[in-house]
């Protein structure tokens, strides 16, 4: 029999779960630039090393941050194609009432309301917290979906924005951007500031010369297979909360099921083929999905896991 779990157990669990996979990030960062310098230097020289590394990057990664932080969200929707809509226009009225409606049940401020010219059937919500939110819905969504299903996923939508998923996930994106960006400026230095090709004049010269190449390495590391892995497993934990919040703001987890059984089938949009980084922003993967290690890698659970958690879910 089918253990039933409640809407409260759900969201506890998938919060703990993220917390400890974001503190996972630095730690592995930390732990591998150590461990690849120890390869080919003294332990102390390692530690030194590490401590020399990871500082600067953290104090980018804040920077950065903080930059993407009054700019990230505005800049996701154009991405997207997305354009704002107002209540005052018979033929937005209604969509903006079933927003309105859903914000004031999840007991959030009423974000604002875009729309995506394009006829598959996906969603997602930006924004720096709940006060200066967005929720992007497609043409297709709208009209494809009956308003019980819609409120689901708006209510999924609203529970990103007071989960505050929005905040991590940019959080995570320039995280990201940063390491990627200073393993370049690792690579052209190690090219052609010398440290490999003076590496002949004395011992000191090739450590330091095996060591940037040993800091490369980890950060390539890091990057290419670290990163991917954590970053799309903090993505499905956070659609797991985010079905669980949305299926209490509503009192209705099968709406949500339903919602998801019809998106499954045709949730691609053009617009963001070019714009990987904002397929964990989604409802819906809205990229061409691929079978080679589709689990390991994919932004979201599958859908089939996300349906039956619903369907078993206990609202008490």
């Amino acid at each position: 029999m089918t253990e039933i779990k409640t809407v409260y157990e759900h969201i506890r669990s998938n919060n703990i779960k993220t917390w400890i996979l974001v503190a996972l990030f630095p730690l592995i960062f930390i732990a591998l630039i150590f461990l690849f310098t120890w390869c080919v230097a003294p332990i102390n020289q390692a530690i030194e090393t590490t401590a020399t590394v990871g500082i600067p990057t953290v104090i980018l990664c804040l920077a950065w941050l903080g930059i993407s932080w009054f700019f990230g969200d505005s800049m996701m929707l154009n991405m997207a194609g997305a354009h704002q809509i107002q209540p005052d226009t018979a033929e937005n009225k209604e969509i903006y009432r079933l927003v309105e409606n859903v914000a004031l049940a999840a007991g959030l401020p009423v974000p604002r309301v875009y729309i995506i010219d394009d006829n598959s059937m996906n969603a997602f919500a930006t924004g720096r917290s709940p006060k200066d939110a967005s929720v992007a819905l497609t043409r297709g969504i709208i009209k494809r979906l009956d308003k019980t299903e819609l409120q689901g996923v708006i209510a999924h939508e609203m529970a990103h924005i007071g989960n505050r998923d929005i905040r991590l996930d940019m959080m995570l994106i320039t995280g990201v951007g940063v390491t990627v960006f200073l393993g370049d400026i690792l690579l052209q230095h190690i090219r052609w500031g010398g440290a490999v090709s003076s590496s002949n004049d004395d011992n000191d010269n090739k450590n330091m010369g095996a060591i940037l190449i040993m800091v490369w390495l980890a950060f390539i590391v890091f990057n290419a297979l670290i990163v991917p892995i954590l970053r799309m497993a903090v993505s499905r934990n956070r659609e797991y909360g985010a079905d669980a919040t949305g299926a209490y703001i509503t009192r209705n987890p099968h709406a949500l099921a339903s919602a998801l059984k019809k998106i499954s089938t045709d949730a691609r949009v053009e617009k963001l083929d070019s714009a990987k980084s904002m397929a964990v922003m989604c409802i819906e993967n809205p990229m061409e999905k691929r079978a080679f290690l589709a689990e390991l890698f994919s932004t979201h659970p599958a859908t089939e896991k996300r349906i039956k958690r619903l369907e078993t879910m206990s609202l008490k």
